[in-house]
């Protein structure tokens, strides 16, 4: 199976994720605790969606000590609220926004084969979304697609049977 890992440089990805996360907190004088700090390097350990117990096993095997559920629910509270990761309702489980200091909705397109997600970047949803509910009278909240397939990766390996 694929792994969007082995084709960049992906300690680049999680180095710029921490050094935006620290940037974003310290600009809005909130704090980057080491927990919070934690949790946020986990959700970027690669770009499949984790979940908080996948999580909490993480950490505890990182640390003599494993941390109570409340504890990461409350980190990835934080980290969603600011922007820093997204939450995919469909997997209910967490991926790295790739730039937090643009506040939107994430978008997906969800591997069924790796499991990678990629974060659509793009208004175009938005506003078709926006468009298509102003016609039916529709309140938008909380706009979210995503969306479920085979990567190109998987599908030129051939796994896409």
């Amino acid at each position: 199976m694929h792994n969007i890992v082995e084709q960049h440089n992906h300690q680049r990805c999680i180095d710029d994720a921490m050094s935006r996360a620290r940037e974003l907190c310290q600009r809005r004088q909130i704090k980057f605790t080491p927990i919070r700090e934690q949790v946020l390097a986990c959700v970027w350990a690669n770009h499949q969606p984790v979940g908080a117990y996948t999580i909490l096993d993480k950490l505890a095997t990182d640390t003599d000590r494993r941390p109570a559920p409340p504890t990461v629910y409350r980190a990835l509270d934080f980290l969603v609220d600011n922007g820093l990761v997204h939450r995919i309702a469909s997997l209910n489980a967490f991926v790295g926004c790739k730039d937090p200091h643009h506040k939107h909705q994430g978008h997906f397109l969800i591997c069924r084969l790796c499991r990678n997600a990629m974060e659509l970047d793009t208004d175009i949803i938005n506003t078709a979304i926006s468009t298509a509910a102003k016609q039916h009278g529709f309140a938008v909240e909380t706009p979210c697609v995503e969306v479920v397939g085979c990567c190109a990766h998987c599908q030129e390996d051939g796994d896409n049977v």
